[in-house]
Order: C-alpha cells, then structure tokens, then sequence
C-alpha cells in the first residue's frame, strides 16, 4: 500500500504492516504506549511492530506479546548510542512511525527512521521542535490526559482503540514466579512506593512509617516497600525502617517485572506519581496516589481509582486547567490522616470488591 499523508492533519492514510514507534523513556509512558500496541493488534494482526526505547523500560514489556521487536537505545553511551541506533535501523523500512515523545532527542532518532510516513504531535504540543522531525501531525487539540494523547495518533490513522487494554501481565510464564513472590507473606500486603525520579514528586519518609504503623495495625495489612535501589530510594528505605514500629517489608530492587507481580498480588498499593502508580492501574488494583507536582489530570490514575487519589497539585476547590506546569513544594501538604483516610476509604469501597489478595489467593492467581 502507498502511503498518503493528508497536509491538514485531518487524514494519515498508511500501511500498518511494518510499525515503528518512537518513546524511549519513562515507565509511567511506556504503560501508556501499551493501549496504543494492543488497538493497533486488534485492527491488525498481521502488523509488525518494532518499538525504540531505553533499556530500562525495555524490561518492562519485553515478552508483551504485541510487541514484535525491541531496539534498544543506550543512552548512557552518549553520541554512540546514536550510531548504534542508527546501524540497527539501516536495513530497516518501515510504513509508518509514531513520534510519541516530544523530546529533541527522540526527534534525532525520528529522523533516522526510514518510513514515508512520520506521525507526531502538532505544533503546539510538539516540543523541541519535535514537529520539524515529523512529515505529519495530529490534528490540534487542547492538553488532555497522556493516555488520550497517544490515543489521538490511533484516531489519526483510522484504528479503533475503545477503552485500554494493557495485557501487561503478570504473563503465564510468570505465574509460578509470582506465587513464590507471594507465599512468603502471612497478611495481604500494600506495597508502597518509596521515591520517584524526581525528588519533588517524594512524599516524606518519616510519614510513609507512620502509615506503615496504621496499614499494619488498624487495616491488617503488610507494609512493603518498592522501587528500585536508587540513591534517594535506599534513604528513604532506611528511615521508614528506622522509624516505623511494625515489621515492614523492602523488596526494593526485585526489578520492572518482579513489580508487577507484586503490585498484581497487592490489596491496595500507595504511590506519588510516577511509573508504579500507571503499573498498578493497567493491573486494575486499587491504588492510592499522592500528587502534587505534576498536573493530575494529565498524568493522574487513567479512569479509575480518582477518588483515591490525593490531588496536592491544586487549591481546595481550584478548577485549574489540564497543562504540563509543574508545581513546587507541594508533597509536604499530604498528612499522614489524609493518606490514611483513603486507605479507610479503599477498605469500605474497594476491598470486598477487589479482594483482599491473601497467601491463599495468590496461589489461585496461577488458575
């Protein structure tokens, strides 16, 4: 098929058979890009789609059954990691490219994409000068929930999407790995993200071992701490272990897919915002999120668990609008009874619903 690409953005007429998309970082983005894979599957099942991103996230969806191919960009190596890049892309053509990210660097890798057709974000949206690396754009629109935004490119090429589906596991392979992760804990456990990329998006540690004290002793609950092993993460480790009055868990560092069979295996699970609150959404398990740097209608819960949400990022009754500002400051506003009171509020509303994943279910999540 000959690809078209309508000048105005109304149209993008293109093969689907050979995909490239183009998102190279960020967990939280790389769970909103599944929807996007999944649709594209359904329209299309012959498609082969080969997707560019960071190692990192690589070990998220590597092995997602939508996923054709992964090519990785390095980029701790610098300037060779383009020219890796840029060797594995060489004997490559593909119809279409989606340009999800709007970033000066992913506009580089965009560019070495040999596709008649390069779909990005329009003017306004497009960063970086992102839309100088794209032959076509999506129609203009105003700033909406990320997940809505990678869905506009579906629309823009004609492929149905309906609600998300993410089918991000735990895979059947992984089953018996999750039910050894799981029977070590007596209690239904509520993992609780410790730190993000950004210090600014952190609640304080001393307030997440006070909340560990109430999961424990008021809900029933085990306290366990996720995340990765970074400097900030193992701080934050170290005080809620110092200071909190319950056995807690750490399972920091069990890794991208060892996360989501914890989260996959959890009652309810806390987090700021950042990728481990989108994991647990795609996995629908209630999930209490503390967000006040970041714009919540942009990068909050996808459609579900908003009334769990703890929304610091506005002023009591601000109708403020949906944008990529950020805000500073605004994590220590949480106390440790508004935390506590959306537990309360998952135990009356969500618990009995959801269930309250014991030892004894986990065994039965492998069928």
């Amino acid at each position: 098929m000959t690809a078209s690409v309508s000048q105005s953005s109304a149209t993008v007429r293109a093969s689907l058979d050979r995909v490239c998309i183009v998102m190279m970082s960020a967990v939280g983005d790389a769970v909103h890009v599944l929807p996007v894979l999944t649709a594209l599957k359904r329209h299309r099942p012959s498609a082969n789609v080969t997707w560019i991103l960071q190692p990192g996230p690589a070990t998220l969806v590597r092995g997602h059954p939508d996923i054709s191919e992964i090519l990785l960009f390095e980029r701790g190596n610098g300037w060779r990691a383009y020219n890796d890049l840029r060797r594995q892309l060489a004997p490559r053509k593909f119809d279409v490219v989606l340009a999800l990210q709007v970033y000066l660097k992913a506009g580089m890798i965009t560019r070495m994409v040999r596709s008649p057709v390069k779909l990005g974000f329009d003017m306004a949206r497009a960063r970086d000068l992102n839309w100088v690396f794209t032959n076509a754009q999506v129609p203009a629109h105003p700033m909406q929930h990320v997940q809505d935004q990678y869905f506009e490119f579906l629309d823009a090429l004609g492929v149905p999407h309906g609600a998300p589906v993410w089918n991000l596991g735990p895979w059947p392979h992984e089953l018996g790995q999750q039910r050894e992760r799981l029977r070590v804990f007596e209690r239904p456990i509520a993992p609780i993200v410790v730190a993000t990329s950004k210090a600014q998006k952190d609640w304080l540690p001393e307030r997440w071992a006070a909340v560990c004290d109430a999961l424990y002793g008021d809900f029933g609950l085990q306290p366990v701490l996720v995340g990765g092993r970074s400097i900030r993460e193992l701080a934050a480790e170290r005080i809620i272990m110092q200071q909190a009055k319950v056995p807690v868990v750490s399972a920091l560092g069990s890794g991208l897919r060892g996360l989501v069979q914890l989260l996959d295996g959890a009652a309810v699970v806390l987090s700021p915002d950042t990728g481990p609150l989108h994991i647990t959404v795609a996995l629908d398990r209630p999930v209490v999120s503390l967000i006040g740097y970041s714009n919540p209608k942009r990068v909050g819960p996808y459609a579900r668990f908003h009334d769990l949400m703890i929304d610091a990022y506005g002023e009591p009754g601000e109708d403020y609008p949906i944008s990529m500002d950020n805000r500073l400051n605004r994590l220590p506003r949480i106390t440790v009874d508004d935390v506590l009171g959306r537990v309360q509020l998952w135990k009356s509303s969500y618990a009995s619903r959801y269930g309250e994943r014991s030892p004894g279910a986990a065994a039965a999540l492998s069928g």
